[in-house]
């Protein structure tokens, strides 16, 4: 399954301002099928980075608690135009997305 990220990256006082939306069910696991009553299995981002070219910049551990496409924004030392913002995720059943911007 395809799944879009969209990122945004802005520079400001030496400060680097990033902020995420991402396409995900984020199942739970807790919820039936309306129509087959048959239990949805969980499916969920485990783990979402941030790298600044190439350096990681932040990690974060998600679960089934956070809501369906889930939406980050962060901020981090350093970073200025045009420089790489790499984020990337992994989720429950082993699928991954990645995607790059250039700060602006």
């Amino acid at each position: 399954m395809s799944y879009n990220m969209r990122i945004k990256a802005k520079a400001k006082n030496g400060e680097t301002e990033v902020k995420a939306l991402m396409d995900h069910p984020m199942e739970t696991g807790n919820h039936k099928d309306a129509k087959t009553g048959e239990k949805i299995p969980a499916h969920f981002i485990k783990e979402l980075t941030c790298e600044h070219n190439g350096k990681n910049v932040m990690t974060a551990y998600l679960s089934s608690g956070v809501s369906k496409n889930p939406y980050v924004a962060f901020t981090f030392k350093g970073g200025a135009k045009d420089d790489s913002v790499k984020m990337s995720w992994t989720d429950s059943n082993g699928e991954t997305n990645t995607s790059e911007v250039k700060i602006s």
